[in-house]
């Protein structure tokens, strides 16, 4: 038996309704925090070193994020990244 549910609600109505912790104070912190400090920032090494610092996991998590980034378009262009030896 396969039974759909459908429901018409906001997203806040949603996070009571599943009962999650309304954390959108945190996340105006959060937010307000990256835009001062980069604004702060006046060259693109600077910008790395805060994505790296903000970012889940750090610099691991970023480069997680790439090389899921590169098989991705790797996969969507039919090619490989599998090197040839001779």
């Amino acid at each position: 038996m396969k039974v759909n549910v459908e429901l018409d609600c906001t997203p806040e109505e949603m996070r009571r309704f599943l009962g999650l912790p309304d954390v959108s104070a945190v996340n105006d912190k959060y937010v307000e925090g990256v835009k001062s400090a980069m604004e702060g920032a006046t060259n693109v090494e600077q910008l790395q070193n805060l994505a790296k610092n903000i970012a889940p996991m750090g610099e691991m998590g970023l480069r997680f994020f790439q090389s899921l980034m590169e098989t991705g378009m790797s996969s969507a262009s039919g090619g490989s990244k599998k090197s040839k030896k001779n």
